[in-house]
């Protein structure tokens, strides 16, 4: 599929960081692309079995699912059918081998929002990533903005005042869930599963630390702080009160 690194070459990609589980039985293939979406900043995780995925979707959220047609244990179109189904409004692009049109439908009808026939080229995947994730959904939205504080998510920044802040992937990331969720206490475990790898050996301490280092960026000296701790409870995003 064209995945080495010698292909790769900075193609003007969204800075946001995205969740992103790749459900592919074929481990060369899962590999590739687990390592080309990491380079691209992604969070992504990994599984094989099409039961596997089932269930797991029960549990954990992502930003976009890649998700292979011909997997062990349920297909892929009957994963994303089921998981439609339940209520799963999270982007899925469907990867196989059939070509014909009848196949094509069949994916696209079961609630792929694309579809890519192997082989194909990983600037490609990109590509259409780039144009899934821009598509409007109803619980997004380009820009939050919440008293002085607003993040442009396709652009990737945060300003304060007007002045632009700079954030690392993660405080980015955990940011923009917190605004997307106004006034929605998270524990520090739920923040760990959403914003980091499944897979990741981060701790809540991990967590503690990017509030601290996110309160020292977008707090004002003297106001209450846009993150908000409930004790023993969780973290929330509280808008100051026009």
């Amino acid at each position: 599929m064209g995945f080495g690194a010698h292909t790769r070459m900075a193609r003007g990609y969204d800075p946001r960081m995205s969740k992103v589980l790749i459900i592919e039985d074929d481990e060369a293939v899962a590999d590739a692309l687990e390592e080309w979406l990491t380079d691209e900043n992604h969070t992504v995780d990994v599984l094989t079995s099409g039961k596997e995925a089932a269930e797991h979707l029960r549990f954990y959220s992502y930003d976009l699912l890649i998700i292979d047609w011909g997997l062990p244990g349920m297909s892929g179109v009957d994963v994303l059918r089921n998981f439609r189904a339940s209520g799963g409004t999270t982007p899925a692009i469907m990867l196989t081998g059939k070509q014909a049109l009848d196949d094509k439908e069949e994916g696209l009808d079961a609630g792929a929002d694309d579809y890519i026939t192997k082989p194909f080229h990983p600037r490609e995947l990109s590509a259409r990533m780039r144009a899934v994730l821009r598509r409007p959904r109803d619980v997004s939205a380009d820009v939050l903005k919440f008293g002085d504080l607003a993040l442009d998510a396709k652009a990737g920044r945060v300003y304060k005042s007007g002045t632009e802040v700079s954030l690392q992937p993660r405080e980015f990331s955990l940011l923009e869930f917190l605004m997307r969720h106004p006034h929605e206490t998270f524990s520090a475990e739920a923040l760990l599963d959403r914003v980091w790898s499944s897979e990741s050996d981060a701790s809540t301490d991990a967590v503690r630390v990017i509030v601290t280092r996110l309160r020292n960026k977008i707090d004002t000296q003297g106001q209450d702080s846009f993150i908000r701790t409930a004790h023993r409870v969780g973290y929330s995003f509280v808008p100051p009160k026009e």
